[in-house]
């Protein structure tokens, strides 16, 4: 019995001291999204994965359907209420190969949380306290809290003719994590017993 209890004891531990895992959220974009709402047809999707061990950003952008050929793209952070309101860019993508002049396109690229250049310099000045540590908590907290957003502009609608609020994906929480581990080190062990 001692041996199962250190094993099930040594699984909790695995999966919970491994640190935290990558958050992924993710975005449906769209005219209805913008505040105010407009009548674009077009659509996209944007997942974002926050790595907190990794310090990395990667984000995945999808469109298609645009009114007008694209002249940026932005992660906007962090407006006072979640999912509403209109706030500045926290995260630029078009130095980084966001693809401009286009009707329809995807985008992917993997920022470096701790490199201060990724942050426009109101965001990391009036959110991270004008460092990449505390602009990196801040993006992070805002994109959990809900308060954070993918926005194409266009010609067209220069305040964003899509966007969409970041939100979590279903993923199982590491506390969850550690009970499946838990439950199958038992069921192994049960299993194990009756042969």
């Amino acid at each position: 019995m001692r041996r199962h209890l250190t094993v099930a004891i040594l699984a909790l531990g695995l999966a919970t001291s491994a640190g935290a895992a990558p958050i992924t959220y993710t975005a449906v974009l769209s005219g209805a999204n913008e505040s105010p709402a407009n009548a674009s047809p077009a659509t996209g999707m944007a997942t974002v994965i926050i790595d907190d061990v990794a310090n990395t950003l990667e984000v995945s952008v999808d469109f298609a359907g645009l009114t007008a050929m694209t002249s940026d793209a932005h992660i906007h952070c962090c407006t006072p209420a979640p999912g509403a309101g209109n706030i500045g860019v926290a995260v630029g993508f078009s130095a980084s190969g966001f693809p401009i002049s286009v009707l329809a396109g995807s985008y992917n690229h993997t920022f470096d949380t701790t490199d201060p250049g990724i942050y426009t310099a109101g965001f990391r000045n009036n959110f991270g306290g004008g460092t990449a540590a505390g602009a990196e908590g801040a993006l992070a907290a805002g994109i959990a809290a809900g308060s954070a957003y993918v926005n194409i502009h266009t010609p067209n609608y220069p305040g964003g003719e899509i966007r969409g609020f970041l939100t979590p994906s279903a993923v199982p929480e590491p506390a969850s994590l550690a009970l499946l581990g838990v439950g199958l080190v038992g069921a192994a062990l049960r299993r194990r017993r009756a042969r």
